[in-house]
């Protein structure tokens, strides 16, 4: 499948908003309960959900399919809310996310390296994520893209905790 990377909007809430609950829904189905999955998404991936964070400033990257423009991955910089000790200059990942059909195609690295991108050129100097601490396929992933292990925070799905890993690159 191709696909092409473009900077998202406020007008692209919708579109995040659907993209993010199917990528949400594929990572931790089996992992999450199903009352969990439905209350984080309906909470943190909603189309407003989407709006305030543009508002409040967030940059955002949407992938589509090039016949038709299906939204197939994102990503999110925001304002770093991580339990680490805060830098000048930092900026987190919030969200990073590819359709599973995608996968093995070069979009993960190339929404990372979109977003590594965008926080230079915002002038932050180090990028931060939190992943949910058993996705080891995650782990690695971030690990071949440059970050490492920096810290742990507990992290609230619906009504169950889960220890997730924050990871960090210098940009």
């Amino acid at each position: 499948m191709n696909w092409r990377l473009r900077p998202a909007s406020a007008d692209d809430s919708a579109l995040l908003s659907l993209v993010a609950g199917a990528t949400f829904l594929e990572a931790f189905a089996g992992v999450l309960d199903r009352a969990d999955i439905v209350a984080h998404v309906a909470r943190n991936s909603s189309a407003d959900a989407f709006a305030r964070y543009m508002g409040e400033g967030a940059v955002a990257t949407l992938a589509e399919a090039e016949h038709g423009a299906a939204p197939l991955g994102y990503t999110l910089l925001t304002a770093p809310d991580l339990p680490v000790e805060p830098r000048a200059g930092d900026v987190e990942l919030k969200r990073i996310y590819a359709l599973a059909p995608t996968h093995g195609q070069g979009l993960g690295p190339a929404l990372m390296e979109r977003a590594v991108s965008d926080g230079r050129a915002a002038g932050h100097r180090r990028l931060l994520l939190g992943v949910y601490g058993g996705n080891v396929r995650a782990h690695r992933f971030y690990t071949k893209q440059g970050l490492s292990v920096i810290g742990e925070r507990r992290f609230l799905v619906g009504a169950t905790w889960h220890d997730d890993l924050v990871f960090a690159r210098d940009l």
